[in-house]
């Protein structure tokens, strides 16, 4: 038993031995880490005390000439006084203060205090970067200067070369630029009095002077030639085109008022003497494009002449066709309106047709005095361009063309009201020579009777024809009664001509079929009996049934009888 409390005592003292040991590890690499920290700041700190201002300020000591390099000199000097001596020795302290946390093993503490020394420190050295590049700038300001200003005077050669190469475009503005040139070699001659002067500080208002200069000069070389071509040269004689184009087309009676030419003309003659204005002052903002413009607007006047020429003759020659074109169509409507009360007691027109007719009557007058106020605005026209006037005329053309459309469907309708009659009265003769057929052809054969229905179905043919008159002697006539008294009695005629064609015929075949079968009556008896009954139908009327019941025995007797009749009599028959 104490075998066994002292293992657990040992093993207890060796836990807490081992984790002290861990946790003095951890601490131990903790402050290494800290302390590292801590002397890699305090070396950027003694960085910052040897900074390479003060040999950059001492390069300004030598040169100190006039007031304003003394004012940056001194403004330069406390800047880099309140750095050594302020806050540099600040941040010492700091870092001495978090030294002594850290000995104190306060690592909270510690770490809180590094933070803040790490953002001071980065301020510090803002502040240095700073001030030593501002005092770089002027120090290098000589040595960065020349090298600026051989690339502007390279740029100065090119330009002004190209202006010699080409002084004859420019025209009265050769003396002008020739100036300008003369200003931007003066300034390179103050860029070297200011630099023999040592007055740095105006090295790069000078330098950005030259620069804008150049800048404007590129601009007044690429730029002024073109000026002067188009506002000497190319605008005048367009313009001189334009006006002469213009009179002429307006001694022709041609209606221009509306493109204003004369005064824009005159705007535009305006608007180039002050480009020239402008350009005198080497102003060429937006020059180019404004002249641009105006030729632009001179070639399209071009087009707005031409398109004139076409559309007056275009005018011209629809104004011809529809002139003629409406006159005949007057005249149809004024012809049908004389007859409409004519029109009105022959035939029952519907008062459909009637309304239609006056709608386009109405239609009709509107467009003739739409037609007299476009022919009045051609006769005095000033102001109405031809393109306009063949867009107004050829709504009348499309309104001409609905009114005839419409119109010729009302003439159509009437003229088949007119058609109808004629074909009526046409129809009523052949339908009674048909009558008359059927009747000449039913005396061609002897029949011993005419069945009754025969006779009811003529007097219906009859009293058809009868209709068909009494409709024709109606005023006025209906034009689709009387089409249904038409058919109606062709159909009853045709119907009794086709029934007495049958009759004949089979009467005729209904004799000759008995006559062939009178020479078998004396041998066979039965067959006497069936023609008996075959005679007693004839006389009755009943030919088609006479004849198939004389068929039917005879075929019994001497098969094939009926092909061998019909071969023998049928064109008798017919």
């Amino acid at each position: 038993m104490d075998n066994i409390t002292l293992i657990i005592v040992t093993l207890f003292v060796l836990c807490v031995v081992l984790i002290i040991g861990v946790l003095y590890f951890i601490q131990g690499k903790k402050y290494k880490k800290v302390k590292a920290k801590l002397e890699k700041l305090e070396i950027e700190k003694n960085e910052l005390a040897t900074s390479p201002i003060i040999p950059e300020l001492a390069k300004v000591e030598s040169f100190l000439n006039n007031e304003k390099l003394k004012e940056l000199y001194n403004e330069w000097s406390n800047r880099l006084n309140q750095i050594k001596e302020v806050q540099i020795p600040k941040l010492s302290d700091m870092i001495l203060d978090a030294e002594y946390s850290l000995s104190q093993r306060d690592y909270k503490s510690t770490t809180y205090k590094v933070a803040k020394l790490e953002m001071e420190l980065y301020k510090v050295r803002t502040n240095s970067q700073f001030l030593y590049n501002e005092i770089k700038s002027l120090t290098s300001s000589e040595e960065r200067g020349r090298t600026i200003i051989t690339g502007y005077k390279a740029r100065y050669r090119t330009l002004y070369q190209k202006f010699v190469d080409s002084k004859s475009e420019y025209g009265e503005y050769e003396s002008i630029v020739n100036n300008q040139f003369e200003l931007i070699a003066n300034q390179f001659e103050q860029f070297e009095n200011v630099i023999d002067n040592n007055e740095y500080t105006e090295v790069d208002k000078i330098l950005n002077g030259i620069d804008e200069l150049l800048n404007h000069m590129n601009v007044v070389i690429d730029e002024i030639p073109s000026i002067v071509l188009m506002t000497t040269n190319v605008l005048p004689i367009r313009i001189k085109e334009i006006k002469e184009t213009y009179d002429k087309m307006i001694e022709e009676k041609y209606p221009l008022g509306y493109l204003n030419i004369e005064y824009n003309i005159k705007e535009a003659n305006l608007k180039i003497e002050d480009i020239k204005d402008r350009t005198r002052k080497l102003d060429m903002n937006q020059s180019l494009l404004e002249l641009k413009v105006l030729l632009d607007y001179f070639d399209s006047i071009f087009n707005d002449f031409e398109k004139e020429k076409v559309s007056r003759k275009e005018y011209k020659e629809k104004l011809l066709a529809f002139s003629t074109k409406l006159k005949k169509t007057n005249s149809i409507v004024n012809d049908m309106f004389s007859k409409l009360d004519e029109l009105k007691n022959v035939y029952n027109l519907k008062d459909k047709d009637i309304q239609v007719l006056y709608k386009l009557k109405s239609e009709l007058d509107e467009l003739n005095t739409n037609y007299k106020v476009l022919c009045d605005h051609t006769e005095f026209n000033e102001t109405f361009a031809y393109s306009k006037l063949v867009i107004e005329l050829d709504v009348l053309i499309n309104n001409l063309s609905h009114i005839d459309e419409e119109l010729d469907q009302t003439l159509n309708a009437i003229g088949n009201m007119h058609d109808d009659e004629l074909r009526a009265r046409e129809q009523l003769e052949e339908i009674k020579m048909i009558l008359k057929n059927s009747k000449s052809k039913i005396r061609e054969y002897n029949l011993p009777v005419i069945p009754d229905t025969y006779y009811v179905e003529l007097k219906e043919a009859k009293n058809a024809i009868k209709e068909i008159v009494k409709e024709l002697d109606k005023k006025p006539i209906t034009i689709e009664v009387l089409n249904t008294r038409v058919d109606t009695a062709r159909d009853l005629v045709l119907k009794l001509y086709t029934k007495t064609k049958e009759m004949m015929k089979n009467a005729m075949f209904a004799e000759k079929a008995i006559i062939y079968g009178n020479r078998y009556r004396s041998s066979f008896e039965d067959l006497n009996n069936y023609l008996n009954m075959s005679e007693q139908l004839f006389y009755k009327g009943e030919y088609k049934k006479s004849f198939e019941n004389t068929v039917n025995v005879l075929n019994k007797i001497e098969p094939g009888i009926y092909n061998k009749i019909l071969n023998l009599y049928s064109s008798k028959g017919n």
